[in-house]
C-alpha cells in the first residue's frame, strides 16, 4: 500500500508543534524500534524524525514526500541553491512563529541598516542576511555561527547579529536591541514542485484538509449570548469575524433573542465589554475543537 513519507523535526519546539498538529488531525502513531520512524495506524503516513536542517534536503531528494519545517530554514536552504530551490510551501501551519531580526548593542553606534555598511554581522542565516542587505545596497562581512549568536558583539566577533527572536528576552540579557526585521517566519508544510504521485497527493490532500480545520478551529471561537431585540443589529455588528449569526427565540420572552455565532477573529475582553454595554447578557465564549469547511 502506498504511504506518504513525512519529515518532522526530531526534537524542539517545531517537533512538539508538528506532532500536536498531527494528533489533532486524528493520526495515531506507533514508534519504530529506532524511534526515528513512526507509522500512523489509521492513515497511510510514515513519519521520519530528523534534524530540522536536513528536512528540505530529505524532501528535495525524494527521500520524503512532504516535510514540516520552519520557513526560515527552508528559505536559507533555498538561497544556497541546489535541489531545495525546487521546493514549495504547500500549507502555512500557523505555529512556531518567530522573526529573524538584525540587532546591535544598545549603547553602540548601529541604529539602522545604513549603519551596517562595512561592518561584521554574526548569524546562523548567512545567505538570508547577506541577500537582504545586498538588496538594500549594504555591504557587510558575515560570520557564520551555529549557535549562541547573541554573544558575538560582546566577544568582539561581530559588530551586530542577525538572529531569530521570539520574546526578545535573550537580546535584552545580552545588551542587544533589534532594529530591523529580515523575515517573519512560521512552520510550513513543504513539497517538491510539480505534479506528484497521484496516490501520495490524495493522502496529502486529506492531511492538508484536516490541518486547515485544526488551524481554523484554533483561531475561531463560538459565542453564545442573549440580546435585546431592539439592540440586535448593534450587537451583531460587534461580533468579530462572524459571517451570519444564528438568531433564535427565547422561551417566554419576545423582547430577547439568543444569538449563536462562529467568530473567526480573536475575541478580546474589550469585545465582551462592548457587547455587554449594548445590552448583551449571559455571554459565553467556547473553544472549537474541530472545524471543516
Amino acid at each position: 500500500m502506498t504511504r506518504l513519507r513525512l519529515a518532522v523535526q526530531s526534537k524542539g519546539r517545531l517537533s512538539e508543534g508538528g506532532m500536536d498538529l498531527l494528533k489533532k488531525c486524528g493520526l495515531r502513531f506507533a514508534y519504530g524500534r529506532d524511534r526515528l520512524h513512526q507509522r500512523a495506524e489509521n492513515l497511510p503516513v510514515d513519519l521520519m524524525l530528523v534534524r530540522d536542517d536536513d528536512i528540505p534536503s530529505f524532501v528535495a531528494s525524494g527521500a520524503c514526500d512532504y516535510g514540516i519545517v520552519g520557513e526560515n530554514v527552508l528559505l536559507e536552504k533555498q538561497k544556497g541553491g541546489g535541489k531545495p530551490a525546487d521546493l514549495e510551501i504547500a500549507l502555512r501551519l500557523g505555529f512556531a512563529k518567530c522573526t529573524l531580526k538584525l540587532a546591535a548593542p544598545k549603547e553602540g553606534e548601529i541604529r539602522s541598516i545604513a549603519d551596517l555598511e562595512g561592518k561584521t554581522i554574526a548569524t546562523s542565516y548567512p545567505d538570508l542576511t547577506r541577500d537582504y542587505l545586498a538588496e538594500r545596497g549594504i555591504t557587510v562581512d558575515v560570520v557564520e555561527m551555529s549557535g549562541s549568536v547573541e554573544v558575538a558583539p560582546r566577544l568582539k566577533i561581530a559588530d551586530a547579529i542577525c538572529d531569530l527572536v521570539s520574546s526578545g528576552a535573550t537580546l535584552e540579557a545580552n545588551g542587544l536591541e533589534a532594529f530591523e526585521t529580515v523575515l517573519v517566519s512560521e512552520a510550513v508544510l513543504i513539497r517538491r514542485k510539480g505534479e506528484g504521485d497521484a496516490e501520495i497527493e490524495a493522502i496529502a490532500d486529506i492531511l492538508k484538509r484536516r490541518s486547515e480545520g485544526v488551524i481554523a478551529s484554533a483561531q475561531t471561537k463560538y459565542i453564545l449570548l442573549n440580546a435585546p431585540t431592539d439592540r440586535l443589529e448593534a450587537i451583531k455588528a460587534l461580533l468579530p469575524g462572524a459571517d451570519a449569526p444564528t438568531v433564535a427565540s427565547v422561551a417566554g420572552r419576545d423582547d430577547v433573542v439568543a444569538v449563536h455565532a462562529v467568530c473567526r477573529e480573536r475575541v478580546f475582553w474589550e469585545t465582551l465589554e462592548a457587547l455587554k454595554a449594548e445590552g448583551a447578557r449571559a455571554i459565553l465564549v467556547l473553544p472549537i475543537e474541530k472545524m471543516l469547511s
